[in-house]
Order: structure tokens, then C-alpha cells, then sequence
């Protein structure tokens, strides 16, 4: 019997639980556990850091316990974690507060009386927003969801939590505080603390200019390192923890959509993938740094070391079938048995696409769209809403879920047209990743609506431990980002259907007609 490959521990950490996985060089994924992690909400959004690491420990028990032959080979942890949330740890390293969510608006007002000014945009400084936008590649979110607001509320609401805390850190830079002792931030974590100058990527640091004006402390941010670094080896507490040696490596990890893009396999210039979950996504890394204020497109730091990686972020695309199984559904209905989106996507998926094939392209006439909570990419209008448009007496259940399918699919086409003209040329063939891939129909509405070939990940479940494993398979040696394409594994590829071309372009037209006509009305009905 031949010993198991040298291995990553990856650790998935999301909002609503944690995961981890055994992942090999060559990227298979062997072994997966999770835990869900409680989100407080009302009236911010919060979750307890200490949950998280217990629920760590309970994920490595049972790799310990269900693959203890590849538990042994592991020889380097990486994470990859949701972004944009925020905790104050004191000296010690404890945390002082529970971890402020992305989903947390708490601290607008505190952002609008930091950066106003006049001329303003959306409460903030014009002056101010160019700055960002050169040095950055962005700005932060007028919402407040993230860590530039976030910090901004603990001063200002709690001024003696403030005076305690040594370090502000994003997700990822606790879980690496308590797997090796150390603080640090990565390149791409510090990004939406909106202090840092992106404008040579192997050299991201803070901006004197930035911080200053940030209203945060220079010594409450911690240094930054690439995303695969090593940056230590585990604590013995955290060895303890994991049932793992001293001796393993930590690299440092990135957040999410940064994992997903070497998950993926798309590590080339201008190679994009779409990742379909709650939300959804087109990124590619790019060589340079830019931004599409327009379409609220831009490339930031990345894993890549000398790239930038370009995201257009879609606010919702599987929570709309989340939300028809859920609240539309009967009490009785056969799909309530059929798992829920983010835990059992498989069975879900299964019971859409007995649907879907029975209905035609075009969902015989009824159109949706999918702005469920507003809409971030290619246009940023918190206003907007989901609707169905032309049912009639004749309009069934089934015509509905496939309107969703393709409205979900049409609104990626807008966002499409917009990544052509940041990447300078025409998409033709690209990745698809996270739940939303398990779907079958799904993947070929893409293919037929967006008209290019729509290439399956073989576990798209596991893109981003896997890019946690590959991105620490790279921090530790084993290969380079340049190998990952040769060893992505794809299960299918779908074509466009050259028939379903013309009625898709149609009703294309017809969708960005409603999204103009609509704009002003959703403007009037959702002000607030």
C-alpha cells in the first residue's frame, strides 16, 4: 500500500458554516467536513469568532477520524474565508468583539461623517473617491458592509473597546492569529480597509495618505503579506486543536472570491470563471490594475503574486431559487423534501431538473428578474427588485422556475457584456463553479443565453477548499499557479444550442428594456 501525497489542510469558512478538506497537490479533494456556524442578526449582523475556531476543531476530528491516513501526510494548513468581516483583538490576541458580518450596514453613518465633503457621491467625498479609486482600484461600499465602516462604528459607538484593541483583523487574519500566534493581514483581506496602494501588485502596502485619513489608527492595522506566504507553523495549542504536529506550515490564505478564482483553474491572463452560489460571479485574473466605475467592475490584489484579480459581482443569483422553494412553494409540495440550497444542493438540483427540460426555452413568454436585493454589478442600484412579467391564465409553476433559471442567466449576459469590454475581448468558452454548476438545465441556459461554452468543474462544491489546498500547495513548493489549468478537471462541457440563439437575443432586448423603463419605479417604491 502506498503511502498518501503530501497534503493541505484547507479550511472553507463561510457565513453560514466552516469546512474543511484534505486536498493533494494535484488537487484532488479528499475527505470533507462541516459544521454550521450561527449568524446573529438585528440589529447588526454578527458571529462569534470563538464558533468558528470550535467548529475548526470539530471538522479536524472527523478527517482525523474518517481519512487518518491522509491526516498524517498533511503537511501545510491554508484557509480560504469570507471577506469583509471585522475583529478587534486586544494584545493577546482575543478578540474584543464578535466578528462584524459583510452583512453589517451598522457603520454608514460613521463612513458618510468620516469621508464627507463637497461635491459628494452617495454621501462621500468626490475628492476622497478619486483618491481611492487610483491607488485602491475601488472605494468603500456606502452600505457600510465593510471593515473601513466597520472600524468607524467600534470607534465611535465603542470608545472603550477602541482604546483596547491592539489589531483590527478581517476572517482570515483571525483564523491565521490563532493557527500560528501571528498577525497579519493578506493582500487581498486589507483590501476593503480602503488603506492600501494597489498600483504595483507585488509591492501592495499601506498608503500613508489613506490611513491618515481613514480615522483608524496606523498601529490598529496589521502587516501585510502575500497570500502564499508561510507564515508560521501552528501554535501547539492549535496543533492540539487540529490533532495535527507543530511542525505543519500555515500559508496565508486568501478570502473567498479570491480562492474560488485558483479553484477554478483559471490562473491565466483573462481566463474566467463563473461561480453560481447564493450570489454569483465573473472573475479573471488580469496583468493590470483597472477600474470600470461605470459597471462597478475592478481588478484588485490577488493570490497571483503579479496579477490582479478582476470580479463582477452579481448580488443574487441561487438565493432567487432559495426563495421560490421556499416561500412560494405549498406546505405539501414534493421540492420542500428536496434539501435546502445551501445544504444539500445535489438533491435540490435534482428535483429542478426534472422540471426545467419540460418547459421550453423562453419559459413560454414569462420573463424574471432576479434583483431580489438589489443589484451590484453592471449597474449598483440598491433599489431594484425581482419580478415576473408577462403570466397569464395559462402560466403554471414549472414556466416559472424556468423564467428563474434564465432570468438569473440573463442578468449574467448584462454582466458578461461588460467583462468583454474590461478584459478587451469577447468571451467564448468559460468555467462554472459553486452549487449552481450542479445543475444541469442550469448549465446549458447558460451556454444557450450567454452563447459560449460553459465548461463544468468536476466538484464544484470544492472550489474553494481546493483553492485553499492549491494556493498552500504553492506557498509550500509543491507547484506554481501555471500548473493549476493542466490539473483542472471538468465533467462536461455544454455548447450553446445554435436554435435557441435568436428567441434568447429577443428576449435579452427585452429584459434591459425592462430594467430601464423599471429603474425610476423601483426608485419611488424603495427609497429610503
Amino acid at each position: 500500500m502506498t503511502a498518501s501525497p503530501p497534503q493541505v489542510f484547507a479550511i472553507d469558512l463561510g457565513t453560514s458554516g466552516l469546512k474543511a478538506a484534505l486536498v493533494a497537490a494535484d488537487g484532488t479533494v479528499t475527505g470533507w467536513a462541516e459544521r454550521p456556524v450561527p449568524l446573529r442578526v438585528l440589529p447588526g449582523a454578527e458571529q462569534d469568532p470563538l464558533a468558528w475556531w470550535t467548529a475548526l476543531g470539530q471538522v479536524a476530528a472527523d478527517l482525523g477520524r474518517d481519512h487518518p491516513e491522509q491526516m498524517r501526510a498533511v503537511e501545510a494548513v491554508c484557509a480560504s474565508t469570507q471577506g469583509e468581516g471585522t475583529i478587534a483583538v486586544d494584545a493577546t490576541g482575543e478578540p474584543l468583539t464578535a466578528c462584524i458580518s459583510w452583512l453589517d450596514m451598522r457603520g454608514a453613518p460613521h463612513l458618510r461623517r468620516q469621508f464627507g465633503g463637497f461635491p459628494a457621491y452617495q454621501g462621500m467625498s468626490v475628492r476622497r473617491i478619486a483618491r481611492w479609486l487610483r491607488l485602491t482600484g475601488g472605494m468603500p461600499s456606502p452600505t457600510g458592509k465593510d471593515p473601513a465602516a466597520h472600524m468607524l462604528f467600534v470607534r465611535d459607538t465603542l470608545p472603550q473597546v477602541y482604546a483596547r484593541t491592539a489589531t483590527f483583523l478581517n476572517v482570515l487574519d483571525w483564523i491565521n492569529l490563532r493557527l500560528t500566534g501571528r498577525t497579519v493581514a493578506t493582500v487581498d483581506s486589507i483590501l476593503t480597509s480602503w488603506v492600501t496602494d494597489n498600483r504595483r501588485p507585488g509591492d501592495i502596502r499601506y498608503s500613508p495618505a489613506l490611513v491618515a485619513d481613514s480615522g483608524v489608527d496606523a498601529d490598529k492595522l496589521p502587516p501585510i503579506v502575500a497570500c502564499t506566504e508561510v507564515i508560521g507553523t501552528l501554535t501547539p495549542a492549535a496543533a492540539a486543536h487540529l490533532g495535527l504536529p507543530t511542525t505543519v506550515r500555515v500559508v496565508a490564505g486568501a478570502i473567498d472570491n479570491t480562492a474560488a478564482a485558483i479553484g477554478a483553474g483559471t490562473t491565466g491572463d483573462r481566463q474566467p470563471h463563473l461561480y453560481v452560489g447564493t450570489s454569483s460571479w465573473i472573475a479573471a485574473h488580469v496583468p493590470r490594475k483597472k477600474t470600470d466605475v461605470a459597471a462597478g467592475i475592478a481588478s484588485v490584489p490577488c493570490a497571483i503574486g503579479d496579477r490582479y484579480l478582476m470580479t463582477a459581482l452579481q448580488a443574487t443569483a441561487g438565493a432567487n431559487l432559495t426563495w421560490l422553494r421556499d416561500k412560494i412553494v405549498e406546505y405539501d409540495d414534493p421540492l420542500l423534501s428536496a434539501g435546502h440550497l445551501s445544504r444539500d444542493e445535489g438533491t435540490i438540483f435534482d428535483a429542478f431538473d426534472t422540471i426545467i427540460p419540460t418547459v421550453p426555452p423562453g419559459a413560454n413568454g414569462v420573463l424574471y428578474t432576479p434583483w431580489l436585493y438589489g443589484e451590484r454589478a453592471p449597474v449598483d442600484d440598491a433599489n431594484l427588485r425581482a419580478g415576473f412579467f408577462n403570466i397569464s391564465l395559462d402560466t403554471n409553476r414549472s414556466d416559472l422556475l424556468r423564467a428563474v433559471f434564465e432570468g438569473v442567466a440573463f442578468n449574467t449576459r448584462w454582466l458578461l457584456g461588460a467583462v468583454n469590454r474590461f478584459l478587451g475581448a469577447p468571451v467564448t468558452s468559460m468555467a462554472i463553479t459553486g452549487g449552481g454548476a450542479l445543475s444541469d438545465s442550469w448549465c446549458q441556459i447558460f451556454a444557450d443565453v450567454l452563447g459560449v461554452e460553459i465548461r463544468r468543474d468536476a466538484q464544484p462544491l470544492a472550489v474553494n477548499a481546493r483553492g485553499a489546498g492549491w494556493i498552500g500547495a504553492v506557498g509550500t513548493g509543491w507547484l506554481t499557479f501555471a500548473d493549476i489549468p493542466g490539473l483542472m478537471r471538468t465533467d462536461r462541457l455544454f455548447t450553446p444550442d445554435p436554435a435557441h440563439r435568436a428567441g434568447y437575443d429577443e428576449i435579452f432586448d427585452v429584459y434591459r428594456t425592462l430594467h430601464q423603463r423599471l429603474t425610476p419605479v423601483y426608485r419611488r417604491l424603495n427609497r429610503h
